[in-house]
């Protein structure tokens, strides 16, 4: 297996990972499965995703069965910052604070939500 470093998955790797992170592992058919909940998807096309993942190094596969057994070896969150760093450079000219208001003026945030981000802005302050 190759890794690629910093590989970003694709939109369909990407609801991939969403269905190992959710299962921590998972076989194919799992995944196709959960899949179709929200789209039509092809099994051979979610097999064939997989394997390109498994090469990639987005995904291990555990082949000692028949069956073989995948998971994700990207976390959710390395990923998530991957995307939103690059989301921040690339259409916010590098600021967070304009991803932040843009977040915030265009979702009604809940209480809860709104207290998270002020922990953060607070632990944030008192780090410089």
């Amino acid at each position: 297996m190759t890794l690629i470093k910093n590989t970003k998955p694709t939109e369909s790797e990407l609801e991939i990972l969403q269905v190992l992170w959710n299962e921590k592992a998972a076989t194919v058919r799992t995944v196709h499965e959960e899949l179709l909940k929200t789209k039509d998807a092809g099994y051979t096309t979610t097999l064939k995703l997989m394997q390109i993942m498994f090469e990639k190094g987005l995904v291990t596969r555990d082949e000692s069965s028949k069956t073989h057994i995948y998971q994700p070896v990207v976390t959710r969150e390395k990923t998530q910052k991957q995307f939103v760093n690059r989301m921040i450079d690339t259409l916010f000219a590098g600021s967070s604070s304009d991803l932040v208001m843009q977040a915030l003026g265009g979702h009604d945030a809940s209480e809860e939500e709104l207290e998270k981000i002020q922990q953060l802005i607070n632990q944030l302050k008192k780090e410089k």
